[in-house]
C-alpha cells in the first residue's frame, strides 16, 4: 500500500515510517498539514496515518475537509489524546481507527491490515486462490499446504493483487504501492518481482496484458 504519514514527532515518526516500510509498503513521511495537502495532490494513497496536534493546525480539521470534499481515504489516527471525548470527535469526524500513543509498533501493523481489508471488501483474513491458502493477518502464504516464504516487497506486490481480483493494475500504479515519492525504482523492478512471485507461487498467478499491466490470475 501507499501510506502517508503525517507526524511532527521525528522519533515516533521514523519508527512508524520504518514499521510500516518494513511490512512492505511505502510510506510518505511528512510533518505538517499543508504538505500533507501537497502530497495528496500528486498521489492516490490507500491509507493516511494522522496525528491530531501538528505545528500547522490539528488533524481533526484536516480529516473533516477530506471528507466534506468526499475523499474516502481510509485514516487512522495515531495521538497521545486519550480521552473518549477526543475518539469521539476522531471517530464522529471520519477517521476509520484510533489509535493511542504510546502504542506497540506490532498493534499498528496489525491495524493497518485490518483497515486494508476492510476497505477491499473482504474482511476476512483468509483467503483461497487456486492451491494457495493466503494468511493476510499473518502475512503468510501456504501453497498445496506447504509454507512459501516471501519478501516484503513482494508480499507487498502480491497483496495489491489479491485484494484488487480480475482488476488491471499498471507498472505506475503498482510501482506507486512499493516506493515513496523519494525512492529510485530501476525501469525493470515490477518485472523482476513478478518474475520471482511466478517462480514461488505458480506461473498463472499473475497475469501479463502486454504494455498495460498485470492482475490476478485465475485460480
Amino acid at each position: 500500500m501507499r501510506i502517508l504519514l503525517i507526524e511532527d514527532d521525528t522519533v515516533l515518526g521514523a519508527a512508524v515510517r520504518d514499521q510500516v516500510a518494513a511490512d512492505g509498503h511505502s510510506v510518505d513521511w511528512v510533518t505538517r498539514l499543508d504538505a500533507a495537502g501537497d502530497a495528496m495532490i500528486g498521489t492516490a494513497y490507500d491509507l493516511i496515518l494522522l496525528d491530531l496536534m501538528l505545528p500547522d493546525g490539528r488533524g481533526i480539521g484536516f480529516l473533516k475537509s477530506l471528507r466534506a470534499r468526499g475523499d474516502v481515504t481510509p485514516v487512522m489516527i495515531l495521538t497521545a489524546l486519550d480521552q473518549v471525548s477526543d475518539r469521539i470527535e476522531g471517530l464522529n469526524a471520519g477517521a476509520d481507527d484510533y489509535l493511542v500513543k504510546p502504542f506497540d509498533l506490532a498493534e499498528l501493523s496489525a491495524r493497518i491490515g485490518s483497515v486494508a481489508r476492510r476497505y477491499s471488501g473482504n474482511p476476512n483474513p483468509i483467503v483461497t486462490h487456486g492451491p494457495l491458502e493466503i494468511d493476510l493477518a499473518a502475512r503468510s502464504i501456504r501453497r498445496d499446504g506447504k509454507p512459501v516464504q516471501l519478501t516484503a516487497r513482494e508480499w507487498a506486490l502480491f497483496e495489491a493483487f489479491v485484494s484488487r481480483p480480475g482488476q488491471l493494475l499498471s507498472k505506475t500504479q503498482l510501482e506507486e504501492k512499493l516506493y515513496a515519492f523519494d525512492a529510485e525504482v530501476e525501469s525493470n523492478t515490477i518485472e523482476v518481482h513478478v518474475s520471482r512471485l511466478r517462480k514461488k507461487l505458480g506461473p498463472q498467478v499473475i497475469e501479463t496484458e502486454r504494455g498495460l499491466g498485470y492482475r490476478l490470475g485465475k485460480p
